[in-house]
């Protein structure tokens, strides 16, 4: 199971991850989680939100981070099924001459109920989704609900990782953000 202790975070779209592990009540090393959020995407009312891809300025900028020293003790990559964090996840795994796995569970919020949303409604709506975490708003998956599914996630693939260095997630925000709250111990 993932520690609450010893997080550390470093820049927005990057944020790092050092747990203790403890699986089957024996201790392992220590070991680095990156949460890699996706930059920016290609947004079009005319594609579903799991198909944006990231922009051309999305994906410079996922190569400048491919430069930060920590990058190469990467052993294992992970993303989500969505296109930007495939994108992401395939720049990365590509520099680092490995392969990378999807998993479904470390997805986005699901908000498929509304769609696309110009910019100052979706914030607004953001911001009620993380002011009720037990409710539904406009029809999204509820936080408690999708902060569950990502804690989960994350500890499912922490235990059965064997490899030796740190681990990539490629994902999202707002899940992100979900993450960093379990991981701090607020709701």
């Amino acid at each position: 199971r993932l520690a609450r202790t010893r997080l550390r975070w470093s820049g927005r779209a990057v944020r790092r991850r050092r747990a203790q592990m403890q699986l089957g009540g024996t201790r392992r090393m220590a070991r680095s989680y990156y949460f890699i959020t996706h930059p920016d995407v290609v947004i079009s009312r005319d594609v579903p939100i799991t198909e944006w891809p990231l922009s051309e300025r999305g994906r410079t900028r996922m190569r400048a981070g491919l430069e930060q020293p920590w990058v190469r003790t990467i052993t294992s990559v992970y993303a989500s099924t969505e296109r930007k964090a495939i994108d992401g996840a395939q720049l990365l795994a590509g520099h680092l001459s490995l392969d990378f796995e999807q998993i479904p569970a470390l997805g986005e919020i699901v908000r498929s109920s509304t769609g696309f949303l110009p910019p100052s409604e979706f914030e607004a709506t953001a911001d009620e989704f993380f002011a009720r975490p037990d409710g539904s708003v406009r029809g999204w998956e509820r936080a408690i609900d999708a902060q569950t599914r990502i804690v989960r996630a994350v500890e499912r693939l922490a235990a059965a990782d064997r490899t030796p260095g740190a681990v990539a997630i490629v994902a999202h925000g707002a899940v992100g953000a979900l993450l960093h709250c379990w991981l701090r111990g607020r709701a």
